[in-house]
Parts: C-alpha cells; sequence; structure tokens
C-alpha cells in the first residue's frame, strides 16, 4: 500500500486528505494548526510532526498551501523537501500559485530524478468533502498517469492541461470566469430582490433560463435560497475573498505577460479588491460579495 505525505490541510486539504484514508491509503499528514492536524486525525490521517518527517519513505507527496512563496519555501532551497525525499517519490502539487512557479518546482524535482506535477483543483469545499474534485495537470504524461490512482481518490474529473504549469495557466484562467459569473450571479440576484422578486424563485428562473451557471446551481450566493453553501452559514468557511483576490492576481499578472485583453478580470478583481477593504470580508468566503450589492436594512 503506498504511503501519502499530504502537506496543507485547510478547507480543502483536510477533506482531501480524509478521502485518500477513505479510499484505503496510508495518510501521513501534517499542518502548521493544531487544530486541522487533530481534525485529520479524527479522519483517520497520522498526525506528522514536521514536513521533513512526514514525507520520509513517502511514495507520494500532496501539498495544497496557500501561495507561491508558501511552495518554494517548502520544497526548494538546501532545506527544502526535495533534498530528503525518496528518488522515486512523486510530488503532487495542488495548490493555485504562478504556472512559473510550478515550472521552478518540477524541474527541481527532475533535477533529483524526482517525478513532479501541478495539479490544482476546481469544485471548492463541497467538492473536496465529497471526493468530486476537478484536477488540471500540468507535467509529463506519465507522471500525470502515476499520479491517477490518488487523483481519483479525490476527485471526479481529471483532465492533462499540458506541460509544467499548463495546469495553473487553466486554473488561473477557471477562477477569473468564477469571479466574473459570481459577480453577475450577485448582481443579478440584488437586482431581482430590489424589485419584489424572491431570490429563490429568481434563481430557479435563471438556472433554467439562459442566465444559468454553477454559482448559481451550486452555490448561490443569496441567503437562504440553497442549503449547505457559505451564504446559508453566513458565508463562513469556502473559498476566502483573500484566496480570490490571489487567484484574479495571478490571472492579472498571467495577461500582463502575454499582453492579453481582460477588461472583466480587472473589474472582477477591482470588485473584490472594494468588498475584501473591510478586513471583516476577506476571511468571508467570496460569495459573500453578494454584501456589496445589498442595501443596508432599513433602505
Amino acid at each position: 500500500m503506498e504511503k501519502i505525505a499530504f502537506i496543507g490541510l485547510g478547507n480543502m486539504g483536510g477533506p482531501m486528505a480524509a478521502n485518500l484514508v477513505a479510499a484505503g491509503y496510508r495518510v501521513t499528514a501534517f499542518d502548521l494548526s493544531e487544530a486541522a492536524l487533530q481534525q485529520a486525525e479524527s479522519s483517520g490521517c497520522v498526525r506528522g510532526e514536521s514536513a521533513h518527517q512526514s514525507v520520509q519513505d513517502a511514495d507520494v507527496v500532496i501539498s495544497m498551501l496557500p501561495s507561491g512563496e508558501a511552495v518554494k519555501g517548502l520544497f526548494l532551497g538546501a532545506r527544502g523537501l526535495l533534498q530528503v525525499m525518496d528518488a522515486n517519490a512523486l510530488v503532487i502539487e495542488c495548490s493555485t500559485i504562478a504556472a512559473g512557479d510550478a515550472r521552478q518546482l518540477i524541474a527541481a524535482a527532475g533535477d533529483r530524478g524526482i517525478r513532479a506535477i501541478d495539479a490544482p483543483v476546481s469544485g471548492g469545499t463541497a467538492a473536496a468533502a465529497a471526493g468530486t474534485l476537478s484536477f488540471m495537470c500540468g507535467g509529463d504524461a506519465t507522471a500525470v498517469d502515476a499520479a491517477r490512482p490518488f487523483l481519483q481518490a479525490m476527485g471526479a474529473n481529471i483532465f492533462h492541461a499540458g506541460p509544467a504549469g499548463a495546469g495553473q495557466v487553466a486554473k488561473i484562467c477557471n477562477n477569473m470566469l468564477l469571479a466574473i459569473h459570481m459577480i453577475g450571479t450577485a448582481e443579478a440576484l440584488q437586482l431581482g430582490v430590489d424589485n419584489g422578486l424572491d431570490p429563490k424563485v429568481l434563481s430557479e428562473i435563471m438556472r433554467a433560463s439562459s442566465g444559468g451557471n454553477w454559482s448559481l446551481e451550486k452555490y448561490n450566493p443569496y441567503p437562504g435560497v440553497m442549503d449547505g453553501v457559505p451564504a446559508s452559514r453566513e458565508y463562513s468557511g469556502g473559498f476566502s475573498v483573500t484566496l480570490m483576490l490571489k487567484d484574479l492576481g495571478l490571472a492579472m499578472d498571467t495577461a500582463a505577460g502575454s499582453a492579453s485583453s481582460t477588461p472583466l478580470g480587472a473589474l472582477a478583481k477591482n470588485l473584490y479588491q472594494l468588498h475584501g477593504g473591510d478586513p471583516v470580508n476577506r476571511v468571508l468566503d467570496f460569495s459573500s460579495i453578494q454584501n456589496l450589492f445589498r442595501r443596508p436594512a432599513g433602505d
């Protein structure tokens, strides 16, 4: 049975590690958060005492971290994990980071004979818990194929987007579009509510019409419309405004590098920056952009 080291047990990583345990893998998990470690233990993971201890004798190392700097700090340099990992190990890097950072990691791993792919995810916390994530993979085809059994334990869709870094480009494009249609959905729902419509009824109408989209169908941003989504619990949990701003920043950097025109992406970033100007909002789920359009009580 393959031994897996899982580094990064946040809202996404924790459920992903739990699904690997449910699939029968031995998972040693590590995170800087004691609460996250305790949750991982309760799902059947073995507690790692450190990142370095966790990867010893691991066949597969999976990471889910908040930034490219965190990924490079974990793997690269004289004290990085690549220096202590088994040369036959496989790295599956699931964070959303710049494509250049992913290429740097994969090249450094290759220099030590270690296979590595970038495999960012889509689907949100509900899909992470249900094991129905989509993985967008970049890297050598043989390495992607070697990763498939582990990815299948955590997801329902596995795409090989292209060479190293291609998974990150696909993810950045996807999340830019996600931000755009989440904002449009929130704006349209508020327009209906401001003119006397029930947001649940309006959502049903738009889902069955040409305005239908993932935000309406799976992640409705208006409170009281859909159970089990952040809007039903005051926008707690989920994918934070801070992380959406990070991804939109990556999208704009990528667009600048290729001289691509992304006016709606730029507008989405500006609106999330406006919403996230209040530190309270930055920790809320990104669907809380709905509050940017809602009228204050009494208006």
